[in-house]
């Protein structure tokens, strides 16, 4: 199983973030979660991001957004999520909605007030449980927003990993 970009606001706690734009492509498979802050993130990614937008260490323009979600789609990133409130990118323009639907690029808008480390925490888990067990990541049992519950999803993750089999490592990847 994996984690696609339709799951992501299905996932405990991300219930904020909603589907904007690119719903043709919202079956895209989410490789892990990358913080865009440079101007450009086409160097920094190799495919399956999803990408978040937070305009916090620049400004964001709506042109500066739609040259994002072309940047996107030439990188084959799984999709973008730009971070909207009155701090930085007030509001995504429809425009850009539009043209998500047009790239076949999920866009999603995300509201500053959530927590990015939550955000990212929620994700990453999400992918990390799916493919060490081959899971669907969204049982309820698996990524619970309830603290007792989530110790015990890392414990079933922990336990997972070391009943699985490692290869040995060879000296040459001893030394590097």
């Amino acid at each position: 199983m994996v984690l696609r970009c339709l799951d992501v606001p299905k996932l405990p706690g991300l219930n904020a973030i909603r589907l904007r734009g690119g719903t043709a492509a919202a079956n895209n498979p989410v490789r892990w979660p990358y913080l865009a802050e440079n101007r450009s993130f086409k160097d920094w990614v190799k495919g399956g991001e999803l990408v978040f937008v937070t305009g916090i260490s620049r400004h964001r323009s709506p042109q500066n957004l739609a040259e994002c979600l072309y940047e996107g789609k030439q990188c084959g990133v799984s999709g973008l999520v730009m971070l909207t409130g009155d701090a930085y990118i007030g509001q995504l323009p429809n425009t850009l909605c539009h043209l998500a639907d047009d790239l076949a690029i999920p866009l999603f808008e995300q509201p500053y007030s959530l927590p990015m480390v939550e955000v990212t925490e929620a994700i990453s888990r999400a992918i990390v449980w799916a493919e060490h067990t081959g899971r669907e990541p969204l049982d309820a049992d698996t990524l619970p927003d309830e603290p007792d519950r989530a110790e015990r999803f890392k414990a079933q993750l922990l336990a997972h990993l070391l009943m699985k089999p490692t290869p040995p490592v060879s000296r040459h990847q001893e030394t590097l």
